[in-house]
């Protein structure tokens, strides 16, 4: 069975994220976490398919979910997430 794991700093990130979103429509902002929980979920069955991220560092891969990346480590047993970032952000200076 593939595993997910968040980082202490994926579980502020998403925090963050809810929090902001909830201010205007709180149920969109529950959608839009239980997608990424569910994407994520896909993607930790199948790793590679993520887009290395070399330019971030070695190991590092991400995949879209809306207008944020998830940027995650491959596992032997899924993805470990490192951080969750909006794509209009300066990603390169969170790594």
């Amino acid at each position: 069975m593939s595993r997910v794991i968040f980082s202490p700093q994926t579980d502020e990130d998403l925090l963050e994220i809810a929090f902001y979103i909830a201010q205007d429509n709180p149920k969109a902002a529950d959608s839009l976490l239980e997608r990424m929980e569910r994407i994520c979920a896909l993607n930790a069955a199948s790793p590679e398919i993520g887009r290395r991220r070399r330019d971030l560092g070695p190991e590092l891969c991400s995949f879209p979910v809306d207008r944020y990346g998830i940027f995650y480590f491959p596992t032997k047993r899924g993805i470990e997430v490192a951080r969750v970032l909006h794509g209009a952000r300066d990603i390169p200076s969170f790594f």
